[in-house]
């Protein structure tokens, strides 16, 4: 891309690899440098928060308002009633109201760690889809927006296409999600002036129909900025692990854990993610991720802790290394290696994801596969089983291996760590 932006958002989506496409680079960098440009991204509500996997497009809404333009997060209270069928291979399973509602309550919480709410003219506004979409009439909307739409057109789009080729069915209702999409910029641009959505590249399609339709309607001139699909250099899906989804909300996934996501980044991902999800300067970003052998370790502690700042806090980001670092520690000391005499109890990194237990719970004993089922180092009991008799399972950093062994009030006098292959942790206490 040989395109030289002037204005200071176009260029931060370019230096630091959140620019996969754009409608039309220069008009829209010049309408960033003539003035404030409120830019929006939906976020459908089919979880109770997002997972690391939505936080790139959270880091433009942030880069957005720093470099002086309005962030407008849509929420989809409306469109997750359908849901996107964007290159999915089935159709998302139908949610009550009540629980889309639970949903966006949880996804606020993350928000207020990125953008500054208000009512200023780069203050971001939260808004729900469904203000519009709930009260449509369906002649009306089908005589004045549905006209718009060609089927041809939107059987072209790949997140269609891919879906039809495989001859996996494709709904009437999911079909109907881009029209709304649409619309939602249609409104968006009509309430509050809004010139730019933005999205993954998946959302391209939808993101083009929306500029259309309110070119059409509204006469209006307005854009579309995507960032690239992300996934790890090994080729997994960012916002995944083998535990499951990296969560943004501190109640489905402990700080600790977000950090020792972050801490475990591939080293052929580190200077990428540093530009991608933290603020340090690019040069920096750059030469952190070219360190050379076992120096990259401490780019990757950067990186953790830079991403928990800004997702948790400076605190929980503090608090999460020296968790770390005691465990670390415990592991040495267990081997024999470079034991410090003030950290030798399994007790340390109180971070740690915990499993609490009354005296109730182990009135009969609690069998080793039980525990680490429920403090979630396991999904199932059937893997629990299998990662102990595997040898991939420690208590208090000794391997164990029969997953019936018992544990009951004496055994648990004292909290045990609990182990899962090498990164994995978490403390049992009996309350």
């Amino acid at each position: 891309m040989t395109y030289h932006p002037k204005s200071d958002f176009m260029r931060v989506m370019m230096e630091r690899g959140f620019l996969a496409d754009c409608t039309d680079y220069q008009s829209l960098d010049e309408a960033l440098v003539k003035g404030v440009v409120p830019a929006y991204i939906g976020f459908d509500a089919t979880a109770k928060s997002l997972h690391v996997g939505s936080l790139i497009q959270i880091m433009m809404l942030r880069w957005l308002q720093k470099t002086g333009h309005k962030p407008l997060v849509l929420m989809g209270g409306g469109t997750t009633k359908v849901g996107d069928p964007s290159f999915r291979a089935d159709e998302r399973p139908l949610m009550t109201p009540e629980q889309i509602d639970a949903n966006i309550a949880g996804i606020k919480e993350v928000f207020s760690s990125y953008v500054t709410f208000g009512n200023g003219p780069t203050d971001a506004l939260m808004l729900n889809n469904a203000e519009w979409l709930d009260g449509l009439n369906y002649l009306d909307f089908l005589r004045d927006i549905g006209r718009h739409f060609s089927i041809n057109r939107m059987l072209s789009f790949e997140s269609v296409k891919s879906r039809l080729d495989r001859e996996q069915s494709l709904s009437f209702l999911e079909f109907n999600y881009m029209i709304l999409q649409a619309y939602d910029f249609l409104e968006l641009n009509r309430r509050y002036g809004c010139l730019l959505q933005m999205g993954g590249s998946d959302q391209w399609g939808n993101i083009v129909n929306g500029i259309d339709l309110t070119r059409r309607v509204l006469d209006a001139e307005i854009y579309g900025l995507t960032s690239p699909l992300l996934t790890t250099s090994d080729g997994k899906k960012m916002g995944k692990s083998q535990s499951g989804a990296i969560w943004l909300n501190a109640d489905m996934l402990s700080p600790y854990e977000f950090w020792q996501f972050w801490r475990n980044t591939s080293d052929a991902d580190v200077g990428r993610f540093l530009k991608l999800y933290t603020e340090l300067p690019v040069e920096e970003c750059d030469r952190l991720g070219a360190l050379p052998g076992s120096e990259i370790n401490q780019a990757k502690i950067t990186l953790a802790n830079e991403v928990t700042k800004l997702a948790h806090g400076v605190a929980a980001a503090e608090a999460a290394e020296a968790t770390a670092k005691g465990v670390f520690v415990n592991h040495l000391s267990a081997q024999g290696i470079n034991a410090y005499s003030e950290v030798s109890s399994p007790t340390v990194g109180t971070g740690l994801p915990r499993l609490e237990l009354t005296a109730a719970d182990v009135t009969d004993g609690i069998s080793l596969a039980q525990l680490f089922l429920r403090s979630g180092l396991a999904s199932s009991g059937k893997e629990a089983k299998r990662l102990i008799t595997e040898g991939g399972a420690r208590v208090n950093d000794a391997v164990v291996t029969e997953p019936g062994q018992m544990f009951g009030a004496a055994e648990l006098a004292e909290p045990l760590k609990l182990t899962a292959g090498k990164k994995r942790h978490a403390l049992v206490v009996l309350s």
